[in-house]
């Protein structure tokens, strides 16, 4: 994955779910709405994805206090079920434009994804942004194990 300059992390986490169930997870507006923010008790109200190159993915998440954290980024590689490579910015940093790198990859029905998270402008905001990727992946996993849960064996 990328050898960028700046401050990285990295995670890797395995979904019980096909890599197109955790690619789409990723994708789908309605879906990103269940699962991208970093706590059970934070909500996603605006999630808008526009999947092609150089499209738009923007996320809005908030804290029970109404606080808000907004991110929005730009597709550079979209190869569904495998990989995914996009620029990140939040409202708060403009000018850091981080890159987000996704892969995927299913074995006996089981998808690990590694994040790679890089370019991103300083210690303290990489382990913030470690410990909320950390939250969402947590979210991801209880979403996709309801879809899971729902659609049967």
């Amino acid at each position: 994955m990328s050898g960028e300059i700046g401050h990285a992390l990295r995670i890797e986490r395995t979904f019980a779910a096909s890599a197109e169930d955790v690619f789409d997870a990723w994708t789908s507006p309605e879906v990103m709405r269940r699962w991208f923010h970093c706590a059970p008790d934070w909500e996603t109200p605006v999630a808008e994805v526009d999947l092609r190159v150089g499209g738009v993915v923007r996320v809005v998440m908030r804290r029970p206090d109404g606080t808000e954290f907004e991110a929005r980024g730009e597709y550079a590689l979209i190869d569904r079920p495998r990989r995914l490579v996009m620029t990140w910015t939040f409202a708060d940093d403009p000018t850091n434009e981080q890159l987000i790198e996704l892969a995927f990859s299913e074995f006996e029905g089981s998808t690990t994804v590694l994040l790679v998270n890089s370019r991103i402008s300083t210690d303290e905001r990489r382990d913030s942004q470690d410990e909320g990727w950390h939250g969402c992946l947590d979210e991801l996993e209880r979403v996709l194990g309801v879809a899971r849960d729902v659609s049967g064996p």
